[in-house]
């Protein structure tokens, strides 16, 4: 929980505000949490390459689709590329990297169960739901068994060597109809087990909370008063609620 909203409170002034002076600021703030979260060098570029390719691309594409504003630098049929745009892009791509690196790289060591336990103990959310959603969270890699076990199979009977696009399909049909009937059984015996009970339930684990959870609280607020703070110092402050954008 203290991670989800330390991610939380570095979130809140990226999606307030569109410039690139808060951006950057909270990103190079969030280096030590990066570097804190626990993951090996290898890892951590592995699980943020999405972030990585990501965000250049829609820089790239605000940069030569955005709207125009300012000197124009460069125009050839649809594309404008101008002063305002480049601008705009390169906010954007420092907003994608400050809200998303610091979600994958805390929330990669988190396990479920914990989370689920915060959830339930800490923010209070009904626990039916909060369990389902455990349930269903734990199911998700059995999907990477069932379609390496679908391959195999259907190359067996011969039908998986022609026709890629429509065994795509098939597989895809196939993995939903698992994936159903498979939700359908853990509902059933969940229920069975009285995890849907209207009592008040116990846990067998308590979500810890304590010093360590304030300081990193205390971190993310920091990093987002911080961002803020050097945005309006400078200017470069862009409310987007206040249609400036």
């Amino acid at each position: 929980m203290a991670k989800l909203g330390a991610g939380l409170l570095i979130a809140l002034p990226l999606i307030l505000s569109v410039d690139w002076v808060s951006a950057l600021t909270a990103l190079l703030l969030e280096v030590p949490l990066l570097l804190l979260a626990g993951l090996g060098w290898r890892e951590f570029w592995w699980r943020t390459a999405p972030v990585w390719i990501a965000a250049p691309l829609t820089g790239v594409t605000i940069a030569l689709y955005g709207q125009a504003s300012g000197a124009v630098l460069f125009e050839w049929l649809f594309i404008r590329v101008s002063e305002g745009s480049l601008e705009l892009a390169a906010a954007a791509t420092l907003r994608i990297l400050a809200i998303a690196l610091p979600g994958v790289a805390l929330f990669a060591t988190v396990d479920p169960t914990d989370l689920a336990d915060g959830l339930s103990q800490r923010v209070r959310l009904p626990a039916r739901f909060v369990l389902g959603a455990l349930g269903g969270l734990r199911l998700v890699g059995l999907l990477v068994d069932d379609w390496r076990e679908l391959a195999v199979a259907r190359r067996a009977r011969g039908v998986a060597d022609t026709g890629r696009l429509r065994r795509l399909f098939g597989m895809a049909f196939a993995l939903i109809v698992l994936a159903i009937r498979r939700g359908s059984t853990l509902a059933t015996s969940m229920e069975a087990r009285g995890f849907g009970a209207p009592t008040r339930r116990t846990w067998a684990r308590v979500s810890p909370w304590g010093a360590r959870e304030w300081v990193l609280l205390l971190a993310g607020a920091a990093i987002s008063a911080a961002a803020v703070a050097v945005s309006i110092a400078t200017g470069a402050w862009n409310l987007i609620l206040g249609g400036t954008i």
